[in-house]
């Protein structure tokens, strides 16, 4: 029979505290409890350190889920909007220079250091102002052809990337494309809706969820010139985020609303279909979200939250074991 020193080439080993860093399968005693570590394949979401201010219905942008970059959204009952702009480097939260334009419900893609935001609600109307994120200030830049709230923006920095959807009124279909200094109209989702999720980039993009029907489920895919209806959510939903840097095959769904709810449920994409998760450790909707399927961050809730959450995949954890 292989024994453990077999495997490990020693044998378990007795201790009063958690080794610091252990490996896949270590297995130790622990003041007479037996552990031992495991690295799952599936991820799992984690408390993150809180946030400076307050928020929901902000944007965000990110290449992960340790450096990431929070803007705008709505503090409290009042619905304050916020020019409040936040990065993250894995830790901790620190304010840096604020938004031109305060504003909620709005797009924003890029990385910590190369961002845009797009549009949103600037308290009353739709907004259609569009401010670039050099790493160090926000600057005024070209204006959306359509002036919209409740959408999302994907793109990889803040030379290139869409909106789609969103709600003016109407509720839109329409997809604009920034080229680095200004916007054009092109191929229109299949399904206009507001309040969705999306990911990917200016040429490779996944639109999720929304409403516009209880519950939607319906996913659409960008080639870099129109949209294509591809597998359906599991749980339709609203109002959540998504992260999927640089990739429309291979991302993550998380947080939002439905006809039940507010949601703690996570969706994987592998490029074809979606597989439900580990959920949110708090159910919430109104969020931004950056990073990928493998590190990804999620912040903020309505009415006002300043938790953040962060996503590993794998994801290790410590198991105690009952003897018998």
């Amino acid at each position: 029979m292989t024994t453990y020193k077999d495997i490990h080439g020693t044998k378990v080993e007795v201790r009063d505290d958690d080794p610091a860093n252990p490996v896949n399968g270590q297995v130790w005693y622990n003041s007479g409890t037996l552990k031992g570590h495991k690295v799952s394949t599936v991820g799992a979401w984690a408390t993150a350190a809180n946030m400076n201010t307050s928020r929901y219905s902000g944007a965000a942008a990110g290449a992960t889920g340790t450096a990431a970059l929070a803007f705008g959204g709505s503090i409290g009952p009042a619905s304050t909007d916020t020019v409040n702009t936040e990065t993250w480097n894995g830790s901790a939260w620190t304010e840096v220079a604020n938004l031109n334009l305060a504003r909620n419900q709005f797009g924003g893609f890029g990385t910590s250091t190369s961002a845009l935001a797009i549009g949103g609600n600037k308290n009353p109307g739709a907004a259609n102002e569009t401010e670039i994120w050099n790493g160090s200030g926000w600057t005024e830049v070209g204006n959306l052809n359509s002036a919209r709230r409740l959408m999302p923006g994907t793109g990889v920095n803040s030379t290139a990337g869409i909106v789609f959807g969103g709600l003016g009124p109407p509720t839109y279909a329409i997809t604009e494309l920034w080229n680095g200094s200004a916007w054009s109209e092109v191929g229109d989702l299949n399904s206009a809706r507001y309040q969705i999720g999306g990911f990917g980039t200016s040429t490779a993009a996944l639109a999720f969820g929304g409403d516009d029907t209880p519950d939607n489920t319906i996913t659409e895919s960008w080639n870099g010139s129109g949209w294509t209806e591809v597998n359906d959510l599991n749980t339709g939903v609203k109002d959540m985020a998504g992260a999927g840097y640089n990739s429309n095959t291979s991302g993550l769904k998380f947080g939002g609303a439905n006809d039940s709810g507010t949601t703690g449920n996570t969706e994987e994409w592998n490029g074809t279909s979606w597989a439900e998760v580990n959920n949110l450790n708090t159910a919430r909707n109104g969020v931004a979200g950056a990073g990928t399927k493998s590190s990804a961050l999620v912040f903020g809730a309505d009415p006002s939250a300043v938790t953040a959450e962060e996503w590993s995949q794998p994801f290790p954890s410590t198991v105690s074991f009952t003897v018998s």
